[in-house]
Protein backbone atom coordinates (compact mmCIF):
# COMPACT_ATOMS: atom_id res chain seq x y z
CA UNK A 1 0.00 0.00 0.00
CA UNK A 2 1.28 3.39 -1.04
CA UNK A 3 1.66 6.42 1.20
CA UNK A 4 -1.44 8.19 -0.16
CA UNK A 5 -3.51 5.30 0.24
CA UNK A 6 -2.58 4.33 3.75
CA UNK A 7 -3.29 8.52 4.76
CA UNK A 8 -6.83 8.06 2.25
CA UNK A 9 -7.61 4.74 4.88
CA UNK A 10 -7.21 7.04 7.59
CA UNK A 11 -9.43 9.34 6.36
CA UNK A 12 -11.91 7.01 5.35
CA UNK A 13 -12.07 5.54 9.12
CA UNK A 14 -12.73 9.26 10.22
CA UNK A 15 -14.73 10.47 8.14
CA UNK A 16 -18.86 10.19 8.01
CA UNK A 17 -21.11 9.05 4.90
CA UNK A 18 -24.54 9.65 4.23
CA UNK A 19 -26.68 7.66 1.34
CA UNK A 20 -23.89 8.13 -1.29
CA UNK A 21 -22.05 5.02 -1.09
CA UNK A 22 -21.75 2.16 0.95
CA UNK A 23 -18.05 2.59 3.31
CA UNK A 24 -16.61 -0.06 0.93
CA UNK A 25 -17.37 1.84 -2.15
CA UNK A 26 -16.32 5.09 -0.97
CA UNK A 27 -13.05 3.50 -0.02
CA UNK A 28 -12.56 1.55 -3.02
CA UNK A 29 -13.45 5.30 -5.04
CA UNK A 30 -10.44 7.11 -2.52
CA UNK A 31 -8.15 3.80 -3.54
CA UNK A 32 -8.63 4.76 -7.47
CA UNK A 33 -7.65 8.33 -6.79
CA UNK A 34 -4.52 7.04 -4.98
CA UNK A 35 -3.76 4.55 -7.95
CA UNK A 36 -4.27 7.26 -10.62
CA UNK A 37 -2.30 10.03 -9.16
CA UNK A 38 0.92 7.26 -8.72
CA UNK A 39 0.33 6.39 -12.56
CA UNK A 40 0.22 9.92 -13.70
CA UNK A 41 3.90 10.19 -11.63
CA UNK A 42 2.55 11.69 -8.10
CA UNK A 43 4.46 8.92 -5.90
CA UNK A 44 5.53 11.12 -3.24
CA UNK A 45 2.03 13.04 -2.62
CA UNK A 46 0.27 12.65 0.85
CA UNK A 47 -2.86 13.49 2.08
CA UNK A 48 -2.22 17.03 3.01
CA UNK A 49 -0.37 18.03 -0.37
CA UNK A 50 -3.57 18.25 -2.14
CA UNK A 51 -3.09 20.92 -5.32
CA UNK A 52 -5.08 22.29 -8.33
CA UNK A 53 -2.36 20.97 -10.46
CA UNK A 54 -3.55 17.23 -9.13
CA UNK A 55 -7.20 17.80 -9.21
CA UNK A 56 -6.49 18.81 -13.28
CA UNK A 57 -4.24 15.91 -13.32
CA UNK A 58 -6.85 13.47 -12.07
CA UNK A 59 -9.55 14.83 -14.68
CA UNK A 60 -7.39 14.45 -17.37
CA UNK A 61 -6.38 10.73 -16.56
CA UNK A 62 -9.77 9.81 -15.80
CA UNK A 63 -10.87 11.35 -19.11
CA UNK A 64 -7.77 9.92 -20.97
CA UNK A 65 -8.74 6.37 -19.66
CA UNK A 66 -12.09 6.96 -20.93
CA UNK A 67 -13.82 6.64 -16.97
CA UNK A 68 -18.03 7.19 -17.99
CA UNK A 69 -19.06 10.70 -16.94
CA UNK A 70 -20.87 9.04 -14.27
CA UNK A 71 -17.80 7.50 -12.52
CA UNK A 72 -15.82 10.96 -12.90
CA UNK A 73 -18.81 12.25 -11.34
CA UNK A 74 -18.27 9.84 -8.63
CA UNK A 75 -14.65 10.11 -8.19
CA UNK A 76 -14.70 13.99 -8.11
CA UNK A 77 -17.43 13.96 -4.99
CA UNK A 78 -14.74 11.72 -3.16
CA UNK A 79 -11.70 14.74 -4.57
CA UNK A 80 -14.02 17.50 -2.83
CA UNK A 81 -14.68 15.52 0.47
CA UNK A 82 -10.99 15.11 0.66
CA UNK A 83 -10.49 18.62 0.11
CA UNK A 84 -12.33 19.50 2.47
CA UNK A 85 -11.17 16.97 5.18
CA UNK A 86 -7.78 18.73 5.05
CA UNK A 87 -9.29 22.19 5.18
CA UNK A 88 -8.47 22.74 1.47
CA UNK A 89 -12.27 23.25 -0.58
CA UNK A 90 -10.67 25.89 -2.67
CA UNK A 91 -8.36 23.58 -4.40
CA UNK A 92 -11.80 21.95 -6.10
CA UNK A 93 -13.98 24.10 -8.27
CA UNK A 94 -17.52 23.91 -6.56
CA UNK A 95 -19.31 22.60 -10.16
CA UNK A 96 -18.41 20.04 -12.50
CA UNK A 97 -19.51 21.97 -15.15
CA UNK A 98 -17.02 24.54 -14.69
CA UNK A 99 -14.49 21.84 -15.70
CA UNK A 100 -16.44 20.86 -18.34
CA UNK A 101 -17.62 17.59 -17.16
CA UNK A 102 -20.92 17.22 -18.93
CA UNK A 103 -24.63 15.36 -17.64
CA UNK A 104 -23.99 11.47 -18.34
CA UNK A 105 -24.20 11.13 -22.20
CA UNK A 106 -25.60 7.96 -23.55
CA UNK A 107 -25.06 6.68 -27.11
CA UNK A 108 -26.03 8.67 -29.53
CA UNK A 109 -25.39 8.43 -33.85
CA UNK A 110 -23.75 11.91 -33.31
CA UNK A 111 -19.53 11.54 -34.09
CA UNK A 112 -17.15 12.33 -31.51
CA UNK A 113 -14.31 12.28 -34.05
CA UNK A 114 -11.52 14.40 -34.22
CA UNK A 115 -9.15 15.16 -37.43
CA UNK A 116 -5.44 16.65 -36.68
CA UNK A 117 -5.21 19.38 -38.86
CA UNK A 118 -1.77 19.78 -40.73
CA UNK A 119 -1.50 23.39 -39.11
CA UNK A 120 -1.71 22.19 -35.44
CA UNK A 121 0.29 19.69 -35.63
CA UNK A 122 3.38 21.65 -37.64
CA UNK A 123 2.25 23.75 -33.67
CA UNK A 124 4.04 21.28 -31.92
CA UNK A 125 7.50 21.88 -31.79
CA UNK A 126 9.18 18.67 -28.68
CA UNK A 127 9.78 16.08 -31.46
CA UNK A 128 8.72 13.60 -28.64
CA UNK A 129 4.95 14.84 -28.55
CA UNK A 130 5.31 14.74 -32.30
CA UNK A 131 5.87 11.35 -32.35
CA UNK A 132 3.15 10.69 -29.51
CA UNK A 133 0.65 12.46 -31.27
CA UNK A 134 1.43 10.61 -34.66
CA UNK A 135 0.62 7.26 -32.71
CA UNK A 136 -2.40 8.23 -31.16
CA UNK A 137 -3.83 9.23 -34.65
CA UNK A 138 -2.61 6.12 -36.68
CA UNK A 139 -2.95 3.32 -33.76
CA UNK A 140 -5.84 4.93 -31.82
CA UNK A 141 -3.80 4.98 -28.64
CA UNK A 142 -4.66 6.29 -25.37
CA UNK A 143 -1.86 9.26 -23.74
CA UNK A 144 -0.55 7.37 -21.34
CA UNK A 145 0.55 4.47 -24.27
CA UNK A 146 2.09 6.58 -26.56
CA UNK A 147 4.07 8.33 -24.26
CA UNK A 148 5.16 4.98 -22.27
CA UNK A 149 5.64 3.07 -25.69
CA UNK A 150 8.74 1.39 -26.70
CA UNK A 151 8.73 0.65 -30.66
CA UNK A 152 12.09 -1.64 -30.09
CA UNK A 153 9.12 -4.16 -28.89
CA UNK A 154 6.10 -3.26 -29.51
CA UNK A 155 6.79 -3.68 -33.54
CA UNK A 156 6.32 -6.79 -34.67
CA UNK A 157 6.14 -6.14 -38.52
CA UNK A 158 2.42 -6.39 -38.86
CA UNK A 159 0.88 -5.54 -35.92
CA UNK A 160 1.67 -3.17 -32.85
CA UNK A 161 2.49 -5.11 -29.61
CA UNK A 162 1.26 -3.26 -26.92
CA UNK A 163 2.85 -4.40 -23.18
CA UNK A 164 0.84 -4.51 -19.97
CA UNK A 165 2.50 -1.70 -18.20
CA UNK A 166 1.63 0.62 -20.96
CA UNK A 167 -1.80 0.27 -21.51
CA UNK A 168 -5.12 0.65 -19.19
CA UNK A 169 -6.03 -1.71 -17.10
CA UNK A 170 -2.58 -3.74 -18.09
CA UNK A 171 -4.23 -5.36 -20.68
CA UNK A 172 -1.69 -6.72 -23.46
CA UNK A 173 -2.91 -6.21 -26.89
CA UNK A 174 -2.40 -5.88 -30.88
CA UNK A 175 -3.25 -3.24 -33.29
CA UNK A 176 -2.65 -4.13 -37.17
CA UNK A 177 -0.40 -2.60 -39.03
CA UNK A 178 -1.89 -2.17 -42.39
CA UNK A 179 -0.97 1.39 -43.67
CA UNK A 180 1.59 3.14 -45.28
CA UNK A 181 0.74 5.92 -42.73
CA UNK A 182 0.69 3.68 -39.87
CA UNK A 183 4.45 2.77 -41.14
CA UNK A 184 5.80 5.76 -41.36
CA UNK A 185 4.54 7.15 -37.76
CA UNK A 186 6.53 4.21 -36.62
CA UNK A 187 10.01 4.82 -38.27
CA UNK A 188 9.53 8.44 -36.98
CA UNK A 189 9.02 7.41 -33.87
CA UNK A 190 11.37 5.17 -33.57
CA UNK A 191 13.96 7.57 -35.12
CA UNK A 192 12.88 10.08 -31.87
CA UNK A 193 12.79 7.31 -28.77
CA UNK A 194 16.25 6.01 -30.09
CA UNK A 195 15.48 2.38 -28.90
CA UNK A 196 13.82 3.78 -25.72
CA UNK A 197 10.46 4.91 -25.09
CA UNK A 198 8.88 8.69 -26.09
CA UNK A 199 9.78 9.66 -22.76
CA UNK A 200 13.22 11.77 -23.08
CA UNK A 201 15.97 10.12 -21.03
CA UNK A 202 16.31 12.92 -18.56
CA UNK A 203 12.34 13.12 -18.15
CA UNK A 204 10.21 11.10 -15.74
CA UNK A 205 6.91 9.88 -17.37
CA UNK A 206 5.11 13.11 -15.49
CA UNK A 207 7.29 15.37 -16.74
CA UNK A 208 6.64 14.30 -20.32
CA UNK A 209 2.93 14.21 -19.90
CA UNK A 210 2.82 18.49 -18.46
CA UNK A 211 4.58 18.78 -21.52
CA UNK A 212 2.81 16.35 -24.01
CA UNK A 213 -0.33 18.53 -22.26
CA UNK A 214 1.23 22.13 -23.20
CA UNK A 215 2.33 21.23 -26.81
CA UNK A 216 -1.10 20.20 -27.11
CA UNK A 217 -2.82 23.23 -25.62
CA UNK A 218 -0.46 25.56 -27.38
CA UNK A 219 -1.36 23.72 -30.60
CA UNK A 220 -4.89 23.62 -30.38
CA UNK A 221 -5.41 20.26 -29.92
CA UNK A 222 -7.74 18.66 -27.11
CA UNK A 223 -6.53 15.59 -26.12
CA UNK A 224 -6.94 12.20 -28.01
CA UNK A 225 -10.40 10.92 -27.66
CA UNK A 226 -11.07 12.31 -30.48
CA UNK A 227 -8.63 10.51 -32.44
CA UNK A 228 -9.03 7.38 -31.17
CA UNK A 229 -12.81 7.95 -32.39
CA UNK A 230 -11.66 9.07 -35.94
CA UNK A 231 -9.23 6.00 -35.55
CA UNK A 232 -12.28 3.95 -34.92
CA UNK A 233 -14.74 4.50 -38.04
CA UNK A 234 -11.73 4.98 -40.31
CA UNK A 235 -11.10 1.17 -39.41
CA UNK A 236 -15.02 0.36 -39.57
CA UNK A 237 -14.88 1.41 -43.16
CA UNK A 238 -12.11 -0.36 -44.18
CA UNK A 239 -13.12 -3.30 -43.10
CA UNK A 240 -17.06 -3.26 -44.07
CA UNK A 241 -17.06 -1.11 -46.66
CA UNK A 242 -19.95 1.12 -45.69
CA UNK A 243 -19.57 3.72 -42.85
CA UNK A 244 -20.73 3.79 -39.10
CA UNK A 245 -23.89 5.59 -37.66
CA UNK A 246 -22.26 7.97 -36.32
CA UNK A 247 -20.60 9.16 -39.88
CA UNK A 248 -24.08 8.90 -41.39
CA UNK A 249 -23.93 5.21 -42.47
CA UNK A 250 -26.59 2.72 -42.01
CA UNK A 251 -28.03 1.54 -38.35
CA UNK A 252 -28.25 -1.74 -37.11
CA UNK A 253 -32.39 -2.11 -38.09
CA UNK A 254 -31.11 -0.57 -41.75
CA UNK A 255 -28.22 -3.80 -42.18
CA UNK A 256 -29.33 -7.25 -44.08
CA UNK A 257 -28.61 -10.27 -42.02
CA UNK A 258 -25.28 -10.72 -44.07
CA UNK A 259 -23.76 -7.36 -43.24
CA UNK A 260 -24.92 -7.40 -39.30
CA UNK A 261 -22.74 -10.56 -39.33
CA UNK A 262 -19.93 -8.65 -41.18
CA UNK A 263 -20.95 -5.59 -38.72
CA UNK A 264 -20.43 -7.64 -35.51
CA UNK A 265 -17.19 -8.89 -36.35
CA UNK A 266 -15.68 -6.02 -36.85
CA UNK A 267 -16.46 -4.17 -33.82
CA UNK A 268 -15.09 -6.86 -32.27
CA UNK A 269 -11.83 -6.12 -33.84
CA UNK A 270 -12.04 -2.70 -33.46
CA UNK A 271 -12.99 -3.05 -29.88
CA UNK A 272 -9.85 -5.31 -29.52
CA UNK A 273 -7.75 -2.95 -30.90
CA UNK A 274 -8.79 -0.23 -29.10
CA UNK A 275 -7.96 -1.80 -25.62
CA UNK A 276 -11.44 -2.94 -24.91
CA UNK A 277 -13.36 -6.45 -24.60
CA UNK A 278 -16.88 -6.21 -25.45
CA UNK A 279 -18.51 -5.03 -28.69
CA UNK A 280 -21.04 -3.06 -26.74
CA UNK A 281 -18.41 -0.15 -26.38
CA UNK A 282 -17.80 0.40 -30.27
CA UNK A 283 -21.11 2.08 -30.22
CA UNK A 284 -19.15 5.03 -27.97
CA UNK A 285 -17.17 5.17 -30.96
CA UNK A 286 -19.42 4.38 -34.22
CA UNK A 287 -23.00 4.47 -32.82
CA UNK A 288 -25.46 1.88 -33.13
Amino acid sequence: MNKLKFDMKNMWRRMSYGAFATRDTKLHLFYVIADALVAIGFRNLRLSGLKPKHVEALLDYFQDEEYAVGSIKNLMTCVRQWAEYIGKENVVKRTNREYGIDDRIYVTNLSKAKLLPPEQFARLTDEYTKASIRLAVEFGLRREECIKIQLVLADKGNVLFLKASWTKGGKEREVPITTAEQRAALEMAKVVANGKSLIPPTMRYVDQLNRFKAQCQKAGIRGVHGLRHHFAQERYQEMTGWKCPAQGGPTSRELTPSQKARDREVRLLISKALGHEREQVTAIYLGR
